[in-house]
């Protein structure tokens, strides 16, 4: 009688060829470290056009419709996200997610390299804009599938006790990506002419940006493999057609309600509220930077605590709780802004106001990826995330019409408001997660 086989060691995966067996700690803090410096790669891209053509559209789109021409280029940014989370979700669930995010990864790489290359307004005239449209659209396809992917795969590979903290970490990145391009763009800007930094200057964040997709692309390919339990896991027949109409929809829809309120509250209490203090407060220009960039490293490193948090309290307590709190202090701390004209004072003010709707986001990663089993995890992940981008952004159509209607101020406290209560509502409305073990 033959000898049975021993039993695989648990404590070792083969990587993607089976040529090799990696060590589980190992495989571990590959794939965490990929999902963090991944998001901030995929962060820095997304904040790119926003930060980095604004001194210089006048070169790149020419000189009339300069807002409009900026907008569609956001524009077509977000559309492409919700897009390539709905492609690639699928196909991560189906093939693998480390495989998966190779492929968006360079995609994210050649789009943005591309863009870094396309000729300005006095070569191209109106086909330039066309054509970084064109690319930030795909790029936004590509951008989708990277954080479908890599997010939950990191996930997938963390203990229960530190995938709060894990997801703090990926999650934060965000505002340093944001924080990293603008200190780029100021010191071109105090380094080039204006001309120069409009003929040339503003590629070379783009050229940057392309450079760190290719090297998280190369660090995917060699060291980080799928986890044990996302290879064992019944891979879903449709994922997509699961999370929209069968079995997952309910989940879809709740995250889809308390991720919408989370870009609500940011969209209000970011790009607004920057808009809003160059128009209505004393503060010049510096003092206005100066305070969001203070703001930003305070919700930076909250976002990074509210991970544990979550864990230690639960996720479910923990989103209901934020969002009762960002209801009921957001719309207070932001009219109390444009009540003093006291430097400490704003910045006091815009620091908890960015605290009390920014911080939210530190356990999102590993609670959307908790709300999913695998079978369908990326694509829920993915199109919960990036679906509920869309209404909240288009708030440049929207808000002037209740600005015009209730002032100001009070139409942006009113949607802070609304933001906090969804994401309130979206709390209550869905299970405790962070009781469950190994994600499976």
């Amino acid at each position: 009688m033959s000898e049975s086989a021993p039993p695989p060691d648990p404590a070792t995966v083969h990587d993607q060829a089976g040529e090799r067996v990696t060590p589980v700690p190992t495989a571990v803090r590959r794939a965490v470290r990929g999902g963090i410096v991944g998001n901030f790669v995929d962060q820095f891209d997304i904040f790119l056009p926003v930060i980095v053509l604004t001194p210089a559209t006048a070169d790149v789109f020419g000189p009339n419709n300069l807002v409009s021409n900026a907008g569609l280029v956001f524009v077509a940014a977000l559309l492409g996200r919700p897009l390539g989370a709905a492609l690639f979700g699928p196909i991560s669930d189906r093939l693998g997610r480390a495989r998966t995010t190779e492929v968006a990864l360079m995609g994210v790489a050649m789009t943005t390299l591309l863009i870094a290359l396309v000729p300005g307004y006095s070569v191209l005239g109106g086909g330039t804009l066309f054509c970084i449209v064109g690319l930030r659209l795909l790029g936004g396809v590509f951008l989708g599938g990277e954080y479908t992917s890599a997010v939950p795969l990191a996930m997938e590979w963390s203990a229960p006790r530190r995938r709060g903290l894990a997801s703090g970490f990926i999650m934060w990145m965000s505002p340093w990506a944001n924080a990293t391009i603008a200190a780029i763009v100021l010191v071109l800007l105090h380094t080039l002419t204006p001309r120069m930094y409009g003929e040339w200057g503003w590629r070379l964040p783009f050229l940057l940006g392309a450079t760190l997709a290719l090297a998280m692309r190369a660090y995917y390919r060699r060291v980080v493999v799928d986890s044990p339990a996302g290879e064992r896991a019944p891979k879903g027949s449709n994922p997509l057609k699961e999370i929209v109409v069968g079995p997952h929809r309910r989940a879809l829809v709740q995250v889809f309600v308390m991720m919408t309120g989370l870009w609500l509250l940011t969209d209000m209490a970011i790009p607004t509220l920057t808009s809003e203090l160059r128009l209505a407060s004393p503060l010049s220009a510096q003092s206005i930077s100066w305070t969001m960039l203070c703001a930003t490293a305070a919700s930076a490193v909250t976002m990074l605590a509210a991970g544990p948090i979550s864990t230690a309290m639960g996720r479910r307590t923990f989103f209901a709780g934020f969002g009762l709190l960002a209801a009921l202090l957001a719309p207070l701390t932001y009219l109390a802004i444009f009540h003093t004209d006291r430097l400490a004072v704003v910045v006091l003010l815009v620091v908890i106001l960015q605290v009390v709707t920014v911080s939210g986001y530190g356990p999102v990663g590993a609670y959307l990826c908790e709300r999913f089993p695998s079978p369908v995890r990326s694509s829920g992940y993915g199109v919960g995330y990036s679906l509920s981008i869309v209404l909240p952004a288009l708030y440049p159509y929207y808000l002037p019409t209740l600005q015009a209607h209730l002032g100001n101020q009070t139409a942006i406290a009113l949607l802070l408001g609304l933001g906090g209560a969804l994401v309130c509502v979206g709390g209550v409305l869905g299970p405790e997660t962070n009781t469950i073990g190994r994600l499976a």
